[in-house]
Formats: C-alpha cells, sequence, structure tokens
C-alpha cells in the first residue's frame, strides 16, 4: 500500500482507505476501483493524496481486511456525529442509538477476530472527532476481548470510548484544527474536555453514568500522575480509562490532523512504547500491539537481505511478519523472490519501513509494482 498524491491516481487502482464527508457519511470505501469520475471528485473535494493498494492498475489487490466490516463504521459514524450534534444543539442524545452501535462494533469484533486491526482512513477535519471516536471505541473493545471482560462489560466499554470526547463540544473549530502551536488559552480550553465530558456523561439517567463519566474524565492521566485533568496515577485510574487512553493515542498518532503529519503504525508502536512506563498501563499496552499491525501487509521494508514487501502478520507476533524479499540493495530483482518468515527465521531483520517516496523511486528503478509479490498469498 502507498500513498500517492491525486495527480498520480490512475483508472483502475483500489482504494486502501474510506474517505468521509463534514456530516461523517462515506464518499469513498476501502476496496473501491478507481475510476476518472472518482478521480475528478476527490480533487474537487480537495483531498490531496489517497492510499492505493497497488502502484499499478493492472496489479488489482485488494486491501487486507479490517476487525470492522466498513458498513459498520460508516453507521457507527454517523451516528455518533449525530449524537454529537445533538448534545451541542438540543443538550442531549439518543442513548439508545449508540448502544445499538457499540453492539453492531462488537458483534464484528467478536465474529472477525482472525483479521488484526489495520486502520486507514481520511477523514475530513470536521469530521475527525467522530471517526476517531468509532476507531477508538473498536481499538478499545480488541482490548477487552483480550482482557476476557464479559459482554455486558464490553459493551460498556465500547460505549464509553464512543463518548470519550463528548467534552470537546465546547471546543471552537478554530481551535481543534489550528495548524500552528496553541496559545495558553487554547491549550486551557482543550484540556477542559474530559471534565466536561463527565459532566455532561453522568447526568444520564442509567445505571452505569458513573463509569461513562470516568472514562471521559481519564482517558488523558498517566500512570505515573502527570496526565490531567486531576493527575490521577496507578489504581486511581479505571480500566476502562486506562484502555481509552492506549487507543486514543495511537488512533491520534496514525492519523493527519491539519498540525500534524500521520505516523506510520510501526512509528507510533516506537513512540508509545517509549513512554510507556510512565504513560500507559504496560501489560494493556502490550495486549494492544499484539493485534495491531505493526507492519501492516503491503508494507514496503528494507532488511538486511534487501527490499521486501509484508506478505503476512501473525497474533501475538507482529513485530515479526512474514516477508517476501524481492530486490537487493541496488534494486536488483532477485530470481526467485524470496518468503521468510521472520518468526521462524531470525536471520532476516528489518531495518526501516520505505517512505512513499521511497517507494515510487524504488519502483522506477526495478520496473515492478512490489504489490505482485502478494498475488497468491
Amino acid at each position: 500500500m502507498i500513498k500517492l498524491t491525486i495527480k498520480k491516481l490512475r483508472k483502475g487502482m483500489i482504494t486502501a482507505q474510506s474517505i468521509y464527508n463534514a456530516k461523517g457519511a462515506s464518499f469513498l470505501t476501502k476496496g473501491t476501483l478507481l475510476n476518472e469520475q472518482y478521480i475528478t471528485r476527490l480533487r474537487k473535494l480537495g483531498v490531496t493524496h489517497l492510499i492505493v493498494s497497488s502502484l499499478s492498475p493492472d496489479c488489482r489487490i485488494l486491501p487486507p481486511e479490517d476487525i470492522v466490516e466498513e458498513k459498520t463504521r460508516i453507521d457507527a459514524i454517523l451516528k455518533v456525529a449525530k449524537s454529537f450534534h445533538d448534545v451541542e444543539e438540543k443538550g442531549y442524545f439518543d442513548l439508545q442509538s449508540l448502544q445499538d452501535v457499540s453492539k453492531s462494533l462488537l458483534n464484528d469484533v467478536l465474529l472477525r477476530k482472525e483479521y488484526l486491526i489495520q486502520i486507514n482512513d481520511i477523514r475530513t477535519y470536521d469530521t475527525y472527532t467522530f471517526a476517531h471516536s468509532v476507531n477508538v471505541a473498536i481499538l478499545a473493545a480488541v482490548i477487552g476481548v483480550y482482557c476476557k471482560y464479559s459482554k455486558k462489560d464490553l459493551l460498556l466499554l465500547i460505549l464509553g470510548a464512543l463518548l470519550h470526547d463528548i467534552g470537546k463540544i465546547i471546543i471552537p473549530t478554530k481551535i481543534l484544527n489550528k495548524p500552528g502551536t496553541l496559545t495558553d488559552e487554547e491549550f486551557y480550553i482543550i484540556r477542559q474536555h474530559p471534565e466536561v465530558g463527565r459532566q455532561k456523561l453522568s447526568n444520564l439517567k442509567i445505571s452505569s453514568a458513573s463509569i461513562l463519566g470516568d472514562i471521559a474524565a481519564q482517558h488523558h492521566e498517566y500512570m505515573d500522575g502527570n496526565g490531567y485533568p486531576k493527575h490521577l496515577a496507578g489504581e486511581e485510574i479505571c480500566h476502562f480509562a486506562r484502555i481509552v487512553a492506549i487507543a486514543d493515542v495511537y488512533d491520534a498518532l496514525t492519523s493527519a490532523r491539519s498540525y500534524k503529519k500521520s505516523y506510520k503504525p510501526h512509528i507510533a508502536y516506537k513512540i508509545m512504547k517509549s513512554c510507556s512506563a510512565g504513560h500507559f498501563d504496560t501489560p494493556l499496552l502490550d495486549i494492544f500491539f499484539d493485534n495491531v499491525a505493526i507492519y501492516p501487509v503491503g508494507t514496503i521494508v528494507k532488511t538486511n537481505l534487501g527490499y521486501a514487501i509484508v506478505q503476512k502478520v501473525h497474533f501475538s507476533r507482529t513485530r515479526t511478519p512474514l516477508v517476501c524479499v524481492f530486490a537487493d540493495f541496488d534494486g536488483h530483482l532477485l530470481e526467485p523472490p524470496q518468503s521468510i518468515d521472520i518468526v521462524e527465521d531470525s536471520s532476516c531483520i528489518i531495518k526501516n519501513v520505505l517512505e512513499d517516496m521511497e517507494v515510487l523511486s524504488l519502483v522506477n528503478k526495478i520496473g515492478i509494482d512490489p504489490g505482485t509479490f502478494l498475488e497468491g498469498n
């Protein structure tokens, strides 16, 4: 998979991500075969880049399956968007609608556990909060499943994750999407959203209102007490909030915003592991990264043996995927290419992931799309 500028898109390429409009509806879903009309529409929408599964229109490889079906995700984003808008305009929202969304997300996660988490989408800045909330709910659900939570607790965790940022309704869009450095006053406003979220959710007339409020209030607390707003530490932070904190940071790191680029999964992994001792609940973080594709299928990497493409990722061993080494360091194709399961053969070591421009340069040099080496796997 590779991110291309709109100018480089060609009819016949297959999308490896979805694009949502300002209301949370899907304009283009992952796995769509591009045509000239789609490309023109993308340009008019102001989309500058798109991830596709292959550089060659003739190499029509579908992107890897995700743990949640696309229709489930789209419905969830629409309902979260409506709930946030209702709270902002009316002061209340349809709780049953989001409870139904929680059930749908959990059903997908339980039915599709054979798929690793591989999230890629484009969100307009206005819809970031809604799509982010759904992604966080999915990621949290996976952690909860492997923590062996009951179905009742899983549904509560997912609902809390969907609503963890409800307090952001107080933050003006110009602050949320500000490309430059925040002023002290703007940062102060942003730091109010956890407590505002607690207040909104604690008013719900349901038995779990206080837990939902804790998730909203505590998802920016750190295990070492250096988070906000209350500087809680360790066991003072509820278990659900610790899970949502991990999901929240991962999705934020891997998403593009007006003020930052998106990080590739392996970079997000390094960032989060480097600060895990003080920031995150370490055992929960380990569970999380056992189920996230740190090197998603289709990633082009440089190994100590040459250039390779990731063909398969193993559960619990996401740092050591199955790769196909297809070219040497001089850009000469290997005959035949060599498939190596790094779990079994530790002589193959991933050195780094190629940036998109490096992939384009390599393709021009070898004269073949690396996606070809995914076919049949």
